[in-house]
């Protein structure tokens, strides 16, 4: 069974940081394009960062130069590195793998930046 679970979200004021983990099951990690998303209130899921296989990154123009994501396929993890954040942030943050036409989900984080 595939399980990827999300952990780190919380309450962080404007310009601090948060660093997300998932933790991935059932899966090679090493073979998936692993990913970020996150969804606010009465918007749209987007992607936020992927990083495939072989390292190579992509970042959404809003977070770039603030958010690093990584991977550490020996641990079978992806983390998000969230700097600078900023109020519009606030999302709930999900974890996504592709491979081929696989695609799995985590349950989802919740991230507020708020004073």
């Amino acid at each position: 069974q595939v399980q990827l679970v999300e952990s780190g979200g919380g309450l962080v004021q404007p310009g601090g940081s948060l660093r997300l983990s998932c933790a991935a099951s059932g899966i090679i990690l090493s073979i998936y394009t692993m990913g970020w998303y996150r969804q606010a209130p009465g918007k749209q899921r987007e992607l936020v960062a992927d990083i495939t296989s072989f390292g190579s990154t992509n970042y959404a123009d809003s977070v770039q130069g603030r958010f690093t994501i990584s991977r550490d396929n020996a641990k079978n993890m992806v983390y998000l590195q969230m700097n600078s954040l900023k109020p519009e942030d606030t999302a709930v943050y999900y974890c996504n793998g592709r491979f081929v036409g696989m695609e799995h989900w985590g349950q989802g984080t919740q991230v507020t930046v708020s004073s």
